[in-house]
């Protein structure tokens, strides 16, 4: 029963179109401007400069007190040794008077204090980063990945399906939860589905697509479902929405909110169970194609150019003989023909729905297109 559930990844076939950025620096720019919001810069400038006045007037000292420095090349030998003295790495040989052994020790007792505070703040920015980033208080960093909102059977067994397609697509979880309830190699977002400040650090305004999972059977949870549809329309409408709903009634209401997608799990396995009731291995049959694991699989692929104007029995012969796909359905003008007329003919843009064991050379259905409920 829970299988039939992963039919909503099947929605989202296309792969990631490529990382205009990496991840990781996102996530530390992210974590760099929060706490920068709150240090207090006052202090950093104050002993930079402070740091940069005692090595200069170190320099100078030691130049003036050893005789043999007394030079500009000996000020900047000097200037170069203060810095040294200071960052703990500095020649106690380069000073032979008196004078020089003072400026030393003085420096090396200011530089422990220096390095500490500003080692301090980094290790500090470290343990705060991996505190954050433990706790899904981060942000993903993604481009064009799936986000799934909320947690349920249904996430959880179609996380493991889109773990197992051949496009390794990315995928974050926005949950609020303590922990992340999902594998370790999945980025979690701690927080809320209906909040735009929440979906944007689990990155919906680069995302791919977005699956809205209801936590719990209830109609409440289907109109939760319905305010991260708006929530997410509202910052990034151009992101392709599948939703998961609970009881049929609200299915209109999730339409009026612009979901792209929208699946009744209950519906779709009663009616799956009434046919294979009548035909048997239909639910078989219809399981080992929606799931992933071995064997073939569903894909919604780009048509060569070369395959225009062919007719539905030529298509079907070709994506045999080329592909070894089997053709289930076409894309045309906007519509899914399960069952195209008899003077169909293929034209530029259309695209198929087909049975492989793998691609190969065809290419997955980008995914900006948005599609009707086949006809």
């Amino acid at each position: 029963m829970t299988r039939v559930r992963t039919t909503l990844m099947r929605v989202l076939t296309a792969p990631l179109r490529g990382v205009q950025e990496l991840p990781a620096v996102r996530r530390v720019s992210f974590h760099a401007n929060r706490i920068r919001a709150g240090l207090d810069f006052h202090f950093f400038r104050t002993l930079a400069i402070a740091l940069v006045v005692i090595v200069v007037v170190a320099g100078f000292l030691v130049t003036v007190l050893e005789p043999e420095k007394r030079s500009f090349q000996g000020l900047v030998d000097s200037s170069y040794w203060a810095v040294t003295t200071v960052i703990g790495s500095g020649d106690s040989s380069y000073v032979d008077s008196p004078g020089g052994y003072v400026i030393g020790w003085l420096l090396a007792f200011f530089g422990v204090a220096i390095v500490a505070t500003l080692t301090a703040a980094i290790v500090g920015f470290v343990i705060d980063y991996l505190l954050k980033e433990g706790q899904g208080m981060g942000a993903a960093g993604y481009s064009d990945h799936i986000v799934v909102c909320g947690w349920n059977a249904t996430a959880r067994d179609l996380i493991d399906e889109l773990r197992g397609d051949e496009f390794h697509a990315r995928i974050v979880v926005l949950h609020e939860s303590e922990r992340s309830p999902a594998p370790a190699d999945i980025y979690f977002v701690r927080g809320d589905t209906t909040s735009t400040e929440d979906l944007e650090r689990a990155g919906i305004p680069d995302a791919a697509s977005a699956i809205i999972c209801p936590s719990d059977g209830s109609n409440e949870a289907d109109m939760r479902s319905i305010l991260t549809v708006l929530a997410i329309e509202s910052i990034a409408p151009g992101v392709r929405t599948v939703v998961e709903v609970n009881n049929p009634k609200h299915v209109e209401h999730v339409q009026r909110a612009n979901a792209d997608e929208i699946l009744v799990t209950s519906r779709l396995a009663s009616r799956l169970l009434a046919r294979t009731a009548l035909y048997p291995g239909l639910a078989a049959l219809v399981t080992d194609i929606v799931s992933g694991g071995e064997g073939s699989e569903l894909y919604r692929v780009e048509l060569p150019e070369e395959y225009v104007d062919l007719d539905i029995d030529g298509l079907s012969a070709r994506m045999r003989r080329d592909h070894g796909a089997t053709l289930l359905a076409v894309t045309h003008d906007g519509h899914t023909l399960t069952n195209p007329p008899s003077d169909f003919r293929l034209r530029r843009g259309d695209t198929a729905v087909v049975v492989a064991e793998h691609l190969g050379d065809l290419h997955p259905l980008e995914p900006d297109h948005v599609l009707d409920a086949p006809g």
